[in-house]
């Protein structure tokens, strides 16, 4: 008899597209396949996701809308450097609409420039408090041999960030605030992100 039948077969585990993220090899597999399959983090490619490569400013804000849910947009971009065809445009409105980014003076947003650690702990702190989650955690900042680097602005968002575990030292102890964050790393903070914070 045609026409198959027989018992439903199992539905199949989406294949995993990144051939550059290696389970039991890459310390940051765990994330980059939550962020993904959450919807936070897309690759940059079919089959790419470059954890190495450095997160702009661009990226970060797309971030923080891909966490909102990709929510309508109303008004244009005041930011000159972000017109109407920039692939971020949604992202950056809405997060600067939102108080979540701010631009660098002139008008100017700067999407290309890499987001610094503690950037990225102000623009977590102020998506958290756009949503109205709990701020008072703190971290001791103290304990950090280059607690001087951090600029006084990032200072609120860094011991927040630091008190829920969401901006760690690195292994020699330094918190390197100025330093750059790569798509790794923004990947194992977002998910711990909406693991110690927006569950809670």
């Amino acid at each position: 008899p045609g026409g198959g039948g027989g018992t439903p077969s199992e539905p199949e585990e989406p294949t995993w597209p990144f051939t550059d993220v290696t389970e039991g090899e890459d310390w940051f597999y765990d994330a980059v396949a939550y962020v993904y399959e959450n919807g936070i983090m897309a690759g940059t490619g079919e089959t790419t996701f470059e954890p190495g490569m450095l997160l702009d400013r661009a990226m970060a804000a797309q971030l923080f809308y891909n966490l909102e849910g990709k929510p309508a947009v109303t008004g244009d971009s005041t930011f000159t450097d972000v017109t109407s065809g920039h692939w971020a445009v949604d992202a950056i409105t809405w997060a600067a609409q939102n108080d979540i980014v701010v631009g660098i003076g002139g008008n100017l947003y700067d999407p290309d420039s890499n987001v610094t650690r503690e950037q990225f702990a102000v623009m977590l702190y102020k998506y958290a408090r756009f949503k109205g989650y709990d701020l008072t955690a703190t971290g001791d900042l103290t304990q950090f041999p280059d607690m001087d680097a951090i600029s006084g602005w990032a200072e609120t968002a860094l011991s927040w960030a630091n008190g829920n575990e969401l901006i760690n030292g690195h292994n020699d102890g330094t918190l390197e605030p100025g330093g750059t964050a790569t798509r790794a790393q923004a990947a194992s903070i977002l998910m711990r992100f909406d693991q110690n914070v927006v569950e809670k």
